[in-house]
């Protein structure tokens, strides 16, 4: 309804009320695409950078390529884990942390 009303007002001659209708419909869909997919994923990144942040020495962590493993050493910008009963250590870059179960089991 609101589009007929549009059409006939441009169709009249008045074509300054049929571009604030186009400018209107694309606002609606730049609030809808950010509600649906900026905000959301701003969130999830807040609440990995807050756990990255959280992690202490004994937490198992899960990578993002994978490696499960229990944290024995924090530095600022890398964390060392212990994975498998041989107790191999790999030094991983803190943001590729993606999970804490250890967070998770105590909740």
């Amino acid at each position: 309804m609101f589009s007929n009303i549009l059409l006939t007002a441009g169709a009249a001659g008045d074509s300054s009320v049929y571009l604030m209708g186009q400018m209107g419909v694309v606002l609606i869909m730049f609030v809808i695409l950010y509600f649906f997919l900026i905000r959301p994923s701003r969130k999830q990144e807040k609440q990995l950078t807050q756990m990255r942040e959280a992690l202490e020495v004994g937490d198992e962590v899960i990578t993002r390529g994978g490696i499960i493993g229990r944290i024995v050493n924090l530095k600022e910008e890398y964390v060392m884990i212990e994975t498998g009963s041989d107790r191999t250590k790999i030094r991983v870059a803190r943001w590729a942390i993606e999970a804490n179960t250890t967070a998770d089991k105590e909740k």
